[in-house]
């Protein structure tokens, strides 16, 4: 059951039998089969003669194993089995078309009682659910608006990209590699995915191909422990939180939500206009505290929290949370979990810096800590996700390409349950309609055309070691320009943040000073010294209560050495003005 529109021209698909195409030359279409898969409108051709069966189930899948080469390679022979994936203009596709064998995993729970009013009565989307009727074969479609790509004023994209593992700027201009992605690829080149399809409309849920990658990257590294865990692409993380909580969160239910007490405030600013109740929890150097989360749960009044609800969702950063740069350890992570579990809360895991895990900071002069050189060895590096130890399927796990790759992408996906997924679909469906076809094509090329998913490992490797070292000269500069009597810091370990505590309790006008006031006069001083900070007042999560401390929060993302250097001198500056120190 599929339907292929590479071209305005060609036919439709559906069995041996039928195969009639100006995709596929006379040499291949004589030997092709088509593989169903769970009767959607996705389909892989083999090139040579196999079994009548469907698509292999391939072999049972080890998870108590390594996560790195021998997955790929287990991936790799799933990918040979199953053939060419085709899949045409608004190919519906999901996870489960993708997936390697969940044997012996149990079903994630379900949440109705955790949905919103709003998220409940979301109905599949008419003219989407329409496509199921192109999959007849000969079909001619009067009933779709889509646009014939003979219209399309693309022809082909071009672009030099790095060749694994060389991937400087430098190598690549000298050395790069030159793809390029045309409009009738797939017909005229055999290739699985062209403009003719990724500029054309397309499913809520991303397309196929790029579906089939990120499927098979979450399987790598996520490995969820029950079976029926799917991924949807998003528009970006931003856009996958509001609605996420638009699903979870109902402003008539009086409905509350929990996050760290300083939190990313582009994110609170999500919250605030849907009239959802914010709280948050204490944190320390690993952020959030479970035994404060549990505690705060526990001991919930709805009167005394002038009618708010008890949070049923927490809102977390956990690699290199924002602003505070704080992670949490793998057991941090499970005893949060375990709190969740207590007081059934659901999580929303937001990750964009999960792959930005650095080497230990080995201090100011010193060489960095060698990187990871084997992709098993940078995959088994990586502190566990909560979506990896997500027994119940109380997770929805947020991954972007922004912090990694391309931030104007727009591009993302979200990892939950099959329900989850399925709601957050309906949504997608009449808002943002999925992410941007040339986003997707332009990162599949790359992403699965050319580097495959070890290069793209490669790349992530060489980008922990371009952060550590970016990090290692901001802890540098720190350590050189900052008094450190009155400003503290705890080298991140994830990111691209670190949160600077200043010692209000040493200022000349004395602890009851207002630290708004305090903290306002050093921001001041600091912009007019020519270097910006973000103010930690920004961050704090229940805007109704006094600052209790004084914070800044510095990036490393950007800056060169010298520049943070500099920066972090005005900084210090600032401050030393503030308290009267020499």
């Amino acid at each position: 059951m599929s339907y292929y529109s590479s071209h305005p021209t060609a036919l439709l698909r559906m069995s041996p039998a039928l195969i009639k195409s100006s995709c596929e030359g006379p040499s291949t279409l004589s030997n092709a089969r088509v593989s169903h898969l769970s009767s959607r409108h996705v389909q892989y051709v083999h090139s040579k003669a196999l079994s009548s069966d469907a698509v292999p189930s391939g072999k049972s899948a080890h998870y108590e194993g390594g996560r790195g080469r021998n997955m790929i390679d287990e991936i790799t022979e799933r990918r040979a089995k199953a053939g060419k994936l085709v899949a045409g203009i608004a190919a519906v596709s999901d996870s489960d078309m993708f997936k390697g064998p969940q044997t012996g995993k149990p079903k994630a729970k379900r949440w109705d009682n955790h949905l919103s009013q709003e998220s409940r009565e979301r109905k599949p989307c008419t003219l989407k659910q329409a496509a199921k009727f192109l999959k007849k074969p000969g079909l001619i479609s009067l009933g779709g608006g889509l646009p014939s790509s003979q219209l399309f004023p693309i022809a082909e994209l071009a672009m030099k990209v790095p060749k694994s593992p060389n991937f400087s700027e430098q190598a690549t201009i000298e050395s790069g590699q030159h793809i390029s992605i045309g409009k009738y690829d797939v017909r005229d080149h055999d290739s699985e995915y062209d403009l003719s399809i990724a500029l054309n409309y397309g499913q809520s849920t991303g397309s196929a191909q790029m579906m089939r990658f990120i499927t098979e990257h979450t399987e790598l590294v996520c490995r969820p422990p029950y079976a029926d865990w799917r991924v949807c692409q998003t528009i970006g993380s931003t856009g996958a939180l509001e609605q996420a909580i638009r699903m979870f969160c109902d402003k008539d239910r009086q409905d509350s939500i929990l996050t760290e007490e300083f939190s990313f405030s582009t994110a609170l600013e999500t919250f605030a206009p849907l009239g959802i109740n914010m709280f948050g929890v204490k944190i320390d150097e690993q952020g959030l505290i479970p035994e404060a989360m549990d505690e705060l749960l526990s001991n919930w009044d709805v009167a005394a929290r002038g009618g708010a609800g008890k949070p049923h969702v927490l809102y977390t950063v956990p690699s290199g949370q924002n602003p505070t740069g704080a992670t949490q350890g793998t057991e941090r992570r499970k005893a949060i979990y375990q709190v969740a579990q207590k007081h059934d809360i659901y999580i929303i895991e937001d990750e964009p810096y999960y792959f930005l895990q650095m080497q230990p900071y080995t201090g100011a002069d010193q060489p960095s800590a060698p990187v990871p050189t084997s992709v098993d060895e940078f995959v088994s590096s990586l502190i566990p996700s909560l979506v990896s130890i997500d027994i119940d399927g109380r997770v929805m796990r947020m991954d972007s390409f922004s912090k990694v790759l391309i931030p104007g992408s727009r591009m993302g996906w979200v990892v939950a349950s099959e329900q989850i997924i399925e709601r957050y679909q309906r949504h997608a469906e009449v808002a943002s309609q999925g992410p941007s076809g040339l986003s997707q094509v332009v990162l599949w090329k790359l992403l699965d055309d050319t580097w495959g998913h070890e290069g793209y490992f490669q790349w992530l490797i060489n980008l922990r070691e371009e952060y550590t070292h970016k990090r290692d000269k901001m802890l540098a500069a720190c350590e050189e320009h900052l008094p450190q009597s009155l400003v503290s810091w705890t080298p991140p370990v994830a990111g691209m943040f670190m949160w600077l505590t200043v010692d209000h309790t040493q200022h000349p006008s004395g602890d009851a000073t207002d630290l708004i006031k305090i903290e306002e006069d050093i921001f001041n001083s600091c912009i007019e010294n020519g270097v910006l900070v973000a103010r930690g007042s920004w961050f704090l999560t229940e805007k109704d209560k006094a600052l209790q401390g004084l914070y800044f929060r510095v990036t490393f993302a950007s800056a060169s050495g010298e520049q943070m250097s500099e920066a972090i001198g005005r900084f210090g500056e600032a401050v030393k003005k503030s308290f009267g120190v020499n």
